[in-house]
């Protein structure tokens, strides 16, 4: 068990890819806390992974406000005594389209939740990191901060998960010191409800078989299929393990081959 007694919060725990990594914190023997910004999403999700109700715990947050990330924060240490790891699966990603058409306003809203909201949610976990002797946080990026897909456009999203990586290199060698370590798994085209959801938009609307989509979207990648939800769950829980103790600053591609740095 890759997290063994350890206490993790997971930040915006809804039905795909947050459930997925609080499930296998879970699994792997840690103390998860649920934060998200629906009530009921965190309490199905804790009845789910944890019918005893002893491993978990959830508070209804959003990552925008800064008392509900400390309060987050508190839930970890009142209930578990301390943080060992801080994985982010909170995101705002609703916003389609480039520049030209850039709404600007609705761009600060994505910019204040991914990076912000996600560096305010981090803020709040360091106290109780240092005073325990060290850390990992983990925030999930996307490789369209690297390389644009061309199906589909989200400008605004791949920006605001480009500057929190930029934010990750500053963030690592000034938490360093207390033994905190700071990476990014940034996935690709992942498997799971918004992607079936997509590839099943897609199909009606070209007239085509839903395997037909997937199939050009597999097409360039060096493995057979998509990367699913769990399989960037488990790099994050790797990520937030002993086992990635000397690995801090970097970016890990979940992406089935698609990209290759």
């Amino acid at each position: 068990m890759l997290l063994r007694d350890k206490t993790v919060i997971v930040s915006g725990v809804g039905a795909g890819l947050g459930h997925r990594v609080a499930a296998a914190c879970v699994r792997d023997g840690a103390r998860v806390v649920l934060g998200a910004r629906t009530g009921r999403n965190l309490a199905d999700t804790a009845a789910r992974i944890d019918a005893s109700g002893g491993r978990t715990a959830w508070r209804a947050t959003d990552i925008g406000d800064e008392a509900q990330c400390a309060a987050l924060a508190e839930v970890a240490v009142e209930r578990f005594g301390g943080i060992d790891a801080v994985i982010h699966v909170a995101a705002l990603d609703d916003q389609f389209g480039g520049v030209r058409d850039a709404d600007f306003d609705a761009w600060r809203r994505v910019v204040d939740v991914n990076l912000f909201g996600t560096l305010r949610m981090t803020r709040a976990c360091l106290p109780a990191m240092t005073a325990g002797g060290g850390g990992s946080v983990v925030l999930i990026g996307t490789q369209s901060s690297v390389a644009a897909p061309s199906q589909v456009q989200q400008a605004a999203y791949a920006a605001s998960k480009g500057g929190l990586v930029s934010a990750m290199y500053s963030l690592a060698r000034e938490v360093g010191p207390d033994r905190i370590r700071v990476n990014t798994v940034q996935p690709g085209w992942m498997w799971g409800p918004q992607v079936a959801a997509f590839v099943r938009r897609t199909a009606a609307a070209e007239g085509v078989p839903e395997s037909a989509v997937l199939g050009h979207l597999t097409g360039r990648m060096a493995l057979p299929e998509l990367a699913s939800d769990a399989d960037v769950a488990e790099a994050a829980v790797f990520l937030a393990s002993d086992r990635a103790r000397a690995i801090t600053g970097q970016s890990l591609l979940v992406n089935a081959g698609e990209l290759m740095r």
